[in-house]
């Protein structure tokens, strides 16, 4: 008794029957592939980012303390003034107390 030469048969694979195989093997691969981005990948970003954004949030705290402690202290040389002194106050003359009257 011989058997019919029929697809799937015990036959050669067929072109199609081929295909499908590769199909599965491809979505099964890109199920692992997704399963190693979704548990290892994604986390480790999200640590590395977060790290990366308190270093620049230090390095840019630190930046506008530098800014704010220049500011300071060229306002202080150019007024020669204490810093809650007005400048206007601080180089008029005619406002200074120490000073006689000139009239």
């Amino acid at each position: 008794m011989t058997t019919p030469n029929h697809p799937g048969w015990g036959g050669p694979p067929t072109l199609g029957q081929r295909i499908d195989e590769a199909i599965e093997l491809i979505e099964m691969e890109l199920r692992h592939a997704i399963t190693y981005v979704n548990d290892a990948v994604i986390p480790q970003v999200r640590r590395e980012s977060i790290t990366a954004m308190r270093t620049a949030a230090d390095t840019l705290r630190n930046l506008a303390d530098r800014f704010d402690k220049q500011s300071n202290t060229a306002a202080k040389q150019q007024y020669g003034q204490a810093p809650n002194e007005s400048p206007n106050r601080a180089n008029n003359p005619d406002n200074n107390p120490n000073q006689e009257s000139r009239s």
